[in-house]
């Protein structure tokens, strides 16, 4: 936010049904009236970056698609538009002046189709993922799966529900992303809407039972869409998304095999509160047994990898948590295998230590979702 003399300047994400489109926003503090000065197309993914001149009306954007790389613009605003406007959108008309021309580094991943799709759990609450289909995908096709989730927490499930992924992105590979699976053949659903709806103080007591439920809608959406064999889905999560997948293999029998990184495990060896809890062990005992995968190893009878950085610095995901799910599900019987990353903190950053996370996360799907054989085991 920005203040020139009586006006505030405000940008935001700008959530719509079919996506974020950003803006900028002037507001009087003397009329209280607000305009809307820029507004992304919806053909695009526009953002604010900032005032090259305030006063002139002058003012950096970064703009990008699926298929053009994110480059720089300077705006400059013109005039007011005369008549109505159509909600939401810019009330005046500015002028574009590219800045950068860069060009795209690996060309090969155009080849990569993503779209947002839009669907509701049993409960009537609207969520939604993003689609990737990889290159020489054919419409029809059932491929293997990965899921990828990061639990959030709302109050309403009207805001559990905005979208706010886009599907005008320029799509980029980063260190030990989930999207390297597209180039081995796989479907992904990216950002699976897992929204922990309820009031604050309590809203953890139903948290499986909403991942269960949430994991259930976005599977039966893929598969209806027909990109999607049932028999062959992988989910993998980092953190809060760590705990996720421990929760959900061994709470559901949705998932072929699953992997979690840098998770935590057993939330007694947390006891002042997790992630958005606001009880303490010690006020919920049963809420922090019931919900520590430690406790119900025994069931997680589905191939787990555990990934974790040895030098874990985050008080809640400490290094141990992994080792002692590890073993856990390995006294009991299960199939697990747990990767340590040296010198490695809660995300890693080396290239040995991303390039060892990616080649086992794609050889432990390989050999227990793609080629995973046909039926499933009964809980």
């Amino acid at each position: 936010m920005t203040q020139l003399e009586d006006f505030i300047f405000m940008t935001g994400k700008g959530a719509t049904p079919k996506g974020p489109r950003p803006f900028l926003d002037r507001f009087s503090v003397k009329t209280l009236h607000k305009e809307r000065l820029f507004r992304s197309d919806p053909a695009g993914y526009e953002k604010f970056i900032d005032w090259v001149d305030i006063e002139a009306g002058t003012f950096l954007t970064r703009k990008e698609s699926p298929r053009d790389v994110p480059n720089y613009l300077k705006r400059t605003l013109l005039e007011k538009l005369k008549g109505s406007v159509e909600a939401g959108e810019a009330h005046w008309r500015s002028k574009i002046e590219p800045l950068t021309h860069f060009e795209d580094p690996v060309p090969q991943l155009r080849e990569i189709t993503q779209r947002i799709v839009t669907y509701k759990r049993a409960d009537g609450t609207p969520l939604s993922f993003k689609l990737y289909l990889p290159p020489g995908y054919r419409e029809g096709e059932k491929r293997p799966t990965v899921l990828w989730a990061y639990p959030l927490e709302y109050s309403d499930s009207e805001t559990a529900g905005q979208v706010t992924k886009s599907d005008q992105r320029f799509l980029r590979f980063w260190g030990a992303t989930y999207l390297h699976y597209l180039l081995d053949g796989y479907v992904v659903l990216g950002g699976v809407g897992m929204p922990v709806i309820g009031d604050p103080d309590t809203a953890y007591d139903t948290f499986i039972e909403q991942l269960v439920s949430c994991a259930e809608a976005a599977i039966n959406k893929a598969v209806d869409l027909g990109v999607t064999d049932r028999d062959r889905i992988g989910i993998i999560g980092h953190s809060h998304g760590g705990l996720m997948v421990a929760t959900l293999l061994a709470h559901s029998d949705l998932f072929r095999a699953g992997i979690a990184r840098s998770g935590a495990y057993n939330h007694t060896l947390r006891p002042f509160g997790f992630q958005h809890e606001r009880r303490t062990l010690y006020q919920a005992r049963d809420t922090y047994t019931r919900l520590s995968p430690l406790f119900h190893a025994d069931k997680i009878n589905e191939p787990l990898m555990l990934i974790h950085g040895a030098a874990d610095p985050n008080p809640g995901t400490v290094p141990l948590q992994s080792r002692k799910l590890f073993e856990a599900v390995r006294g009991t019987g299960g199939t697990v295998r747990l990767l340590m990353l040296p010198h490695e903190g809660h995300g890693y950053r080396s290239r040995e230590g991303i390039e060892q996370t990616l080649a086992d996360q794609l050889t432990w799907f390989e050999r227990y979702v793609k080629n995973a054989k046909q039926g499933k085991k009964e809980k």
